[in-house]
């Protein structure tokens, strides 16, 4: 069975809002959302985003995400990746991000784009490393148990 992606659909956010399973994984998902992710959250700040896209494997929802920013010939920001429980290590989180790299550099015709991600989502990490995102910056944050953390912020460039 292979992967393929769509639109985002406003039922979809009710199987996306029980993806992230703690308050640290809604945490790396969305900084601003609080745990447990509601559904009705999810879709409005859906409206403020880019291509909201999702993954499907077969018939389940297998992974979401989007822009934060598009800007056509500039440069994308990926955002709120989040992948099923159920089928993780399967590749969807590859997939999605491989989406949004052919829809930021082949239909927006960026120069760039960027992804964040907080230094202990170690497989998120390496899996942008793996894509060919390199560091660039990085940024202090506070996590929800009042822990300094760190942002790294990720680019990859056309070509």
């Amino acid at each position: 069975m292979m992967f393929n992606h769509r639109a985002l659909e406003s039922y979809d956010s009710e199987n996306i809002s029980k993806f992230p399973q703690s308050e640290e994984e809604l945490f790396y998902m969305f900084p601003k959302a609080e745990y447990p992710l509601d559904p009705d959250f999810l879709l409005e700040e859906a409206k403020g985003r880019f291509y909201p896209t999702v993954i499907m494997f077969g018939d389940t929802l297998a992974g979401y995400g989007n822009f934060i920013h598009a800007e056509h010939g500039g440069s994308c920001s990926i955002g709120n990746v989040v992948v099923n429980p159920e089928i993780r290590q399967m590749g969807v989180a590859s997939y999605l991000v491989e989406t949004l790299l052919t829809i930021a550099f082949d239909t927006l015709k960026v120069e760039s784009v960027k992804i964040s991600c907080f230094n202990a989502n170690t497989p998120g990490l390496l899996l942008y490393r793996k894509l060919g995102f390199t560091p660039v910056d990085m940024d202090v944050r506070v996590s929800r148990n009042e822990q300094r953390v760190a942002l790294i912020h990720m680019h990859k460039y056309a070509g």
